[in-house]
């Protein structure tokens, strides 16, 4: 029995997408020898690619946009910039809706929300072979574009190089009660800096120093970034942050403004994490974009954008030198999305119990 002309059709397309789907998942997680031509070729034919990126817009991802599209001008790539936690919902809503926009997802915990809400898919890319083994998801869920590095952060003026504490006990000097600010209402600021007290001293040390830390009356500062808590450092509001991204007091002072960082034994370090999104639209055109942002050409633009890369071989600029913790001499505690994920939410409970 034969089918309706209009049936037999789609059939035909149905099979057609389905088999434009399984080559897109397939492109994700090639290593083939022909994979960046392949890419290169399915790229030109979607034509666009979609960026979601905590990334600042002025400083990384116009300039990303611009070379890419200079080098791949037969793609036209947009961008979208939020908070990561902005991003996640957004991303979230997106595919509620079944409609989603976003090609390539990035952002400092984007990978372990994003993971943990069913919202990626593994994919893998050959430039992670620049990256240093512990900056790499041996599952392929993310990969890690940007790397951050935490410590406190001084006002100059209000304390001296000479008298600024040095260590997380120095903090507990009754000389800073009350003038201690750290981040709330985020996963990277007062929690990450209990995940990392924990991790370094076990939970019986980590709970005395953190008891002793409430002590000190400490600021919760929840009305803006991390940057903004720099620039209220910089204004004398605040003497001393804690937690902050280490390379922004850096930026400033060499500006001239009356700031400087401090780097505690532990380092704290994050990565920020690029994923790929469930029901990726283009995904040849995401997969030439991830190559091309962990490429050497997408790293060093990162680099001049005041950002630590993640690839070995691209260095970031010399001022920023003072916070690498491995040039500084000083133990450098890593903290991938994995583990982040494994502590959050109990430093979370922490943070209420001890500084709410």
């Amino acid at each position: 029995m034969r089918l309706p002309m209009t049936l037999a059709a789609g059939a035909m397309a149905l099979a057609a997408t389905a088999a434009t789907t399984a080559a897109a998942q397939d492109i994700l997680q090639s290593t083939a020898p022909d994979r960046a031509q392949t890419v290169a070729d399915g790229a030109r034919k979607e034509g666009q690619v979609v960026l979601y990126s905590a990334m600042i817009v002025n400083q990384a991802l116009r300039p990303l946009a611009d070379a890419f599209m200079k080098k791949y001008p037969f793609v036209k790539m947009t961008f979208w910039r939020g908070d990561t936690e902005e991003i996640v919902d957004k991303l979230s809503a997106e595919e509620r809706a079944n409609n989603v926009v976003a090609d390539v997802v990035e952002g400092t915990g984007v990978g372990d929300l994003a993971v943990n809400a069913g919202l990626t898919q593994p994919y893998d890319t050959p430039m992670v072979a620049a990256m240093p083994a512990r900056y790499r998801d041996p599952r392929g869920r993310w990969t890690y574009t940007r790397i951050s590095y935490f410590s406190i952060a001084c006002n100059t003026k209000l304390v001296p190089p000479d008298q600024a504490p040095k260590s997380y006990d120095a903090l507990l000097d009754p000389r800073w009660q009350g003038k201690l600010a750290w981040r709330v209402g985020t996963a990277s600021g007062a929690p990450l800096f209990i995940t990392a007290i924990r991790l370094s001293r076990g939970e019986d040390k980590a709970a005395a120093y953190l008891r002793k830390l409430a002590a000190q009356k400490m600021i919760n500062f929840g009305s803006g970034s991390a940057r903004t808590l720099v620039d209220r450092v910089i204004a004398g509001e605040f003497p001393i942050a804690l937690n902050i991204f280490a390379h922004h007091p850096l930026i400033s002072k060499a500006k001239g403004a009356p700031v400087d960082s401090q780097l505690m034994d532990p380092v704290p370090s994050t990565a920020g994490t690029m994923i790929v999104p469930r029901g990726v639209r283009h995904p040849f055109a995401a997969m030439l974009l991830a190559d091309f942002i962990l490429s050497r050409d997408g790293q060093q633009i990162l680099a001049d954008a005041d950002y630590f890369p993640a690839r070995s071989d691209v260095a970031p600029k010399d001022m920023l030198a003072a916070v690498i913790p491995e040039r500084a001499g000083v133990p450098e505690l890593f903290l991938s999305p994995d583990r982040l994920n494994q502590y959050t939410e109990s430093s979370e409970k922490i943070f209420e119990n001890l500084f709410q």
